[in-house]
């Protein structure tokens, strides 16, 4: 599914304010074909966005120094950030694809399925699942959780979580967690779907951010129907 053709602009400019960029940077940015760079001599990370053909990096000066002359397409993968930052103790994070939608299509709930906004079957659901996964998704950090719930042997069990925070009053961060045997099932879709609808309802724009190497959420996503919109390659600092 295509985004509309305003949707971009409104996700660089959440991306501006998100990295304490000006608003227009990375529209400037598209015409002079020059990177966007902040310096931030007390950042405990270094970051870089691609977003629609601009870029952005934000970190330290000697870091923008090192990456001054480097690709895009190189600064892109981790292992550049790594080996520019080795000295002052890079590590961590990684590279993460970032999907968007203005719009999606809506997935019916089953009849023996049930949804709940409460946490405490977010937290229940997080205690199912790989403390890598549960890492990732970052459930405790995403504010609004549609837990999709399933009867068996007389109790109840969460199966799936959609769930978003806001980003900049324009975007709508999203991940998705499902527990292990329900996995490749639809249920991460179907949460998926639940959240990024009262998402759209609140006018927000969706965002998909995922690593690189998880084949699941690259999977939803795509099938789904959100559009590839650039990466997002960061290291933490000391």
């Amino acid at each position: 599914m295509s985004l509309e053709s305003h949707s971009a602009a409104i996700i660089q400019l959440a991306w501006a304010r998100r990295l304490g960029l000006d608003d227009g940077a990375f529209a400037s940015a598209l015409e002079t074909g020059e990177r966007i760079t902040r310096a931030d001599d007390s950042a405990r990370s270094v970051e870089f966005v691609r977003l629609f053909g601009s870029s952005a990096l934000v970190g330290p000066q000697w870091a923008l120094d090192a990456a001054a002359g480097i690709a895009d397409e190189e600064m892109a993968q981790h292992v550049t950030l790594l080996t520019i930052t080795r000295q002052h103790g890079g590590h961590g994070q990684g590279s993460a694809a970032l999907f968007f939608a203005d719009d999606l299509p809506l997935l019916e709930l089953s009849g023996e399925l049930t949804v709940s906004h409460g946490n405490p079957e977010a937290i229940e659901l997080e205690g199912l699942c790989p403390p890598d996964d549960v890492n990732e998704v970052g459930l405790s950090d995403l504010e609004n959780r549609y837990t999709i719930l399933h009867r068996e042997d007389g109790r109840t069990v969460p199966v799936a979580c959609g769930a978003y925070s806001e980003w900049e009053g324009i975007l709508a961060h999203m991940g998705v967690l499902v527990a292990p045997r329900w996995r490749r099932r639809g249920v991460g879709s179907l949460a998926a779907s639940i959240a990024a609808h009262e998402a759209l309802a609140s006018g927000l724009t969706l965002q998909w951010r995922t690593d690189v190497s998880n084949k699941g959420s690259l999977a939803i996503a795509r099938s789904l129907g959100f559009a590839t919109g650039g990466i997002e390659t960061s290291v933490l600092l000391g």
